[in-house]
């Protein structure tokens, strides 16, 4: 049998990728100003938005929201910065090790 831990994991990283498919379309949407990549955008925040709401069997709220939320922030930044050519600022480089850093002392 696939244990929770497994199951919670797979749909917050689920969630997180379509969140971040999202962003990116969204990022397009703002420099196009296409409505059908709005749409696309909307529909798939929509989409991940159930699988991190089924996550929420497995796990407790304040883990979960804060598991995604410092995935989602640590991978769009990598996005922004490889993808959209957005730099980072020191700050910004220690406010991704310290979310990383977070997420490991809260699995401990």
């Amino acid at each position: 049998m696939v244990n929770a831990k497994f199951i919670f994991f797979s749909l917050i990283i689920l969630a997180v990728i379509l969140e971040i498919v999202a962003d990116i379309v969204f990022k397009k949407w703002a420099i196009d100003d296409s409505r059908y990549l709005l749409g696309v955008g909307l529909a798939v925040y929509f989409i991940g938005t159930i699988f991190w709401a089924i996550s929420l069997k497995y796990e407790h709220l304040s883990t979960a929201i804060s598991i995604f939320t410092i995935l989602n922030l640590i991978i769009i930044v990598l996005v922004g910065v490889i993808y959209f050519n957005e730099d980072l600022s020191l700050v910004n480089k220690l406010g991704i090790g310290l979310g990383i850093l977070s997420v490991v002392l809260m699995e401990l």
